[in-house]
């Protein structure tokens, strides 16, 4: 009796422990191949992923168990990328290019512009404000002027706001063909003398005047809009009526007009300048803008621009070289001496409160 007995325990001793081999061979193909069943992802985004959730690099030596699975899935995506068909490089070159990024032609986004170094180490005010006054009050490039009989010429060449109509540029081409579009955003009180003379030319010109009663409404052979550009969408937890009139960005009227690209971009946005600008700059709109016109206001830092003065003035002159490097040349500059000679309120320079610019984009049309 006591024999049987001995034998049926070593029998489910022998079933368990064979059950417990099946179970750990199961954990251990479970562990090399993952939870899913299909190839893993690809290596630069599973770095990417890791990284951006703040986590350790995958490629470091780690404890956890996490850390492991992870580092099997990154030798199991180089050797498919050495021996997979089609994937295989000459010399012997560690980086295997098999496999091209998701989105080659997508632009990197950016976050934020790139800060010039300061004017001098001394970080004062009135050195950065003497850059920066010398900056937009130098032509980069000069525009050839038209003869007077041109019709173009008519109100298009002279006070405050100037457009470059050298031939060297597709502007005047496309005025001649009408097929020029033009946006204009600022308040029905100022004079629209630029626009309406574009309009009459044949351009279709858009003007944003959030103080208007309709929504939208054709006259002078322009289009008048009830919206104003902002350097933010509104924001959707919000309701409509508690948000500060109707405004959107730039790229998202772009979008909504179905419009891809805009000749004559014209702005006079009342110290919203700097953010707007800014957004243009982060988001790659000025690619498609083919004139900026802009009055800036330096009585003051502007919506939303922070830190001292030294650091306001630095942050405006930042922003005009990112303009350069977006291909855009400054053509005009004009100061109205009537505007009080303020400088971030107090008299610099006597630098005047705002000055009206004019940029061209050398690549536009090109």
């Amino acid at each position: 009796m006591g024999l049987g007995r001995d034998r049926l325990i070593r029998g489910l001793a022998l079933r368990l422990c064979l059950l417990l081999t099946a179970v750990c061979v199961c954990v251990h193909i479970y562990l090399e191949l993952g939870v899913s069943p299909g190839p893993p992802p690809p290596l630069t985004s599973q770095l990417q992923q890791d990284k951006g959730r703040g986590g350790r690099d995958p490629m470091q030596p780690s404890v956890g168990g996490q850390d492991r699975m992870v580092k099997r899935r990154v030798s199991y995506v180089r050797t498919l990328n050495k021996d997979s068909v089609g994937g295989k490089t000459g010399g012997g070159d560690d980086q295997s290019t098999c496999c091209p990024p998701l989105r080659p032609d997508r632009k990197s986004l950016r976050w934020h512009i790139e800060l010039e170094p300061w004017a001098s180490d001394s970080h004062s005010l009135e050195e950065e404000a003497r850059r920066f006054l010398h900056y937009i009050t130098t032509p980069q490039v000069s525009c050839a002027p038209r003869s007077p009989e041109d019709p173009l010429v008519t109100g298009a060449q002279e006070g405050p706001w100037a457009l470059c109509l050298d031939n060297r540029y597709s502007l005047a081409h496309r005025i001649q063909t009408k097929q020029c579009r033009v946006y204009s955003l600022g308040l029905g009180a100022e004079a629209k003398t630029l626009e309406l003379s574009l309009a009459r030319a044949g351009c279709e010109v858009h003007c944003f005047d959030p103080s208007l009663r309709q929504a939208h409404l054709q006259e002078s052979d322009m289009w008048l809009h009830r919206l104003s550009v902002d350097w933010r969408d509104p924001n959707p937890a919000i309701p409509a009526q508690r948000q500060r009139g109707n405004t959107k960005k730039l790229a998202t009227i772009l979008n909504d007009f179905g419009h891809r690209q805009v000749d004559v971009l014209k702005a006079d946005v009342e110290s919203a300048e700097w953010k707007i600008l800014e957004n243009l700059v982060l988001e790659g709109v000025l690619s498609s803008v083919g004139q900026l016109l802009l009055e800036v206001h330096l009585h003051w830092a502007g919506f939303e621009v922070g830190g001292d003065n030294p650091t306001v003035v630095r942050y405006w002159f930042s922003l005009l070289k990112e303009l350069e490097r977006a291909h855009f040349r400054l053509f005009h500059h004009h100061s109205d001496p009537a505007k009080p000679h303020l400088f971030l309120h107090r008299n610099v320079l006597n630098a005047s409160s705002a000055y009206t610019l004019g940029w061209v984009n050398t690549q536009w049309g090109t």
